[in-house]
């Protein structure tokens, strides 16, 4: 199995400026066309036999392999695979398409996090009318939870991210250091690393809304309410949060924290010389490691995530992402019949080769999947760990119908209260009261506790 980038990755920053709702949560309709809107599997295998072109809105490298695979099984059908910017530089163009009323693709690539918001505008087939309902056990409960919004399934899960905690064994040897297992273990090891090196720190976090939303997922939190896609209930300073907010301002506080931001330069140098000593993060991580930070190759090993009580198993999803049909494609059973292909067939081998985190059950179950063995962990059959996450993520998460813009202004809410090293709790608040603030501007009705 080759490892390699996840691309289904969070999305480090979100820069969603812009990506108003306009929200026509009443006013929206299919751009139907001549389009059928509904189909069996046999109608979908018809129309597979058809002249026809799709366009597919994704980043991951994978989807052009998938593609071709696609096109030689249906020499009928092109496949036009289109790469409009990672993430929220897609979503803004998507956006744009979709208040166009035209211009969307059939397909696009939808991190889980963003997936309410164009679900809940009524930008995406429900996939229900095409049958998928019935591939429910075919994936974890998590990813599928992540893409059943209401009464409607809106993607096809892609990949995911079950946290775990990559840490650094040489630098734990060196220092003396035992695995941590629960948050408390975790802090007294950031404390006793500091000491013994100054320039060496636990982990790193310079305020992240993705790791900060997941960290409240894992914690038990449920800030995030949506009642008849417009009725919003925003509580970030429920137990869960406050549970993630006052530990972590421990570290925060104690200067355990290294001042790095993820996915930079230093940070990668920080992971290699082992001045950064761990990171609690999706399981698409081994790829970015074996590729970014070769030099430690050998140096890292997983574990599962630190629990606030001993024994506990708790984990939670950071990252991956489906796969959606637009209300505007006018080819839905053909964009459907790639769609199964890509995420439900034999796509999903493809994707696991070019270093994908599945969400199918039976990828994940499989012997070649947990046997495999990574070099780069010492010869550690890693996805031992990485599956049982899998199966460990709390219930019942859901994220905002507007979840894109409120991460876009995390760094101007919780992100200050890293900057001055104040209360992590404080900046949750300001943040929510933001949020809301957008959100009964956008047309929805906002009840903060």
């Amino acid at each position: 199995m080759k490892a390699t980038h996840s691309t289904l990755r969070r999305t480090a920053v979100a820069v969603a400026t812009g990506l108003a709702l306009s929200l026509s949560l009443a006013a929206c309709s299919a751009a139907g066309g001549g389009s059928a809107e509904s189909g069996t599997a046999d109608d979908i295998a018809a129309a597979l036999k058809e002249k026809s072109t799709i366009t597919v809105w994704a980043w991951a490298p994978a989807v052009e392999d998938i593609a071709k695979a696609f096109e030689k099984e249906n020499p009928n059908v092109t496949v036009k695979v289109v790469n409009a910017g990672t993430g929220n530089d897609q979503y803004i163009k998507l956006q744009n398409a979709i208040k166009a009323g035209s211009g969307a693709p059939d397909i696009a690539q939808i991190e889980y996090y963003a997936l309410p918001q164009f679900a809940l505008s009524d930008a995406l087939a429900d996939l229900t009318d095409f049958g998928f309902d019935q591939y429910a056990s075919e994936y974890t409960d998590s990813t599928w939870g992540s893409v059943n919004l209401g009464d409607g399934i809106y993607a096809l899960p892609q990949d995911s991210g079950p946290m775990a905690m990559f840490y650094n064994k040489a630098v734990f040897d060196q220092y003396g250091i035992e695995v941590p297992t629960t948050w408390d273990e975790y802090i007294a090891a950031a404390e006793k690393l500091h000491a013994a090196n100054p320039n060496a720190y636990i982990t790193n976090d310079t305020g992240d809304a993705g790791f900060t939303t997941s960290m409240i997922w894992q914690a038990g939190g449920q800030p995030y309410t949506t009642k008849d896609s417009t009725d919003v209930t925003l509580n970030l300073q429920d137990e869960g949060s406050k549970k993630f907010a006052d530990t972590w301002n421990q570290l925060l506080d104690n200067d355990l924290l290294a001042p790095t931001p993820s996915w930079s330069d230093e940070w990668y140098k920080g992971l290699g010389d082992g001045t950064i000593a761990t990171l609690n993060i999706g399981a698409w991580m081994p790829g970015n490691l074996e590729s970014g930070v070769p030099e430690a190759s050998g140096d890292w090993r997983v574990a599962p995530l630190p629990t606030y009580t001993a024994g506990d198993t708790a984990s939670a999803e950071n990252g991956g992402g489906g796969d959606a049909i637009l209300k505007q494609s006018k080819n839905k059973l053909v964009a459907a019949g790639f769609l199964q292909y890509m995420n439900e067939g034999e796509g999903t081998q493809i994707s696991i080769d070019a270093g994908g985190f599945p969400s199918t059950v039976a990828d994940l179950d499989s012997d070649e999947f947990l046997g495999y063995e990574s070099e780069y962990f010492g010869g550690q059959k890693i996805n031992e760990v990485l599956v049982q996450s899998a199966k460990d993520v709390v219930p019942g998460w859901s994220y905002l119908p507007f979840q894109v813009y409120s991460n876009s202004i995390f760094s101007d809410t919780v992100g200050q209260a890293y900057a001055s090293k104040g209360d992590i709790n404080e900046g949750l608040t300001a943040w929510q009261k933001a949020t809301a603030s957008y959100g009964n501007e956008q047309g929805f009705t906002v009840t903060e506790k």
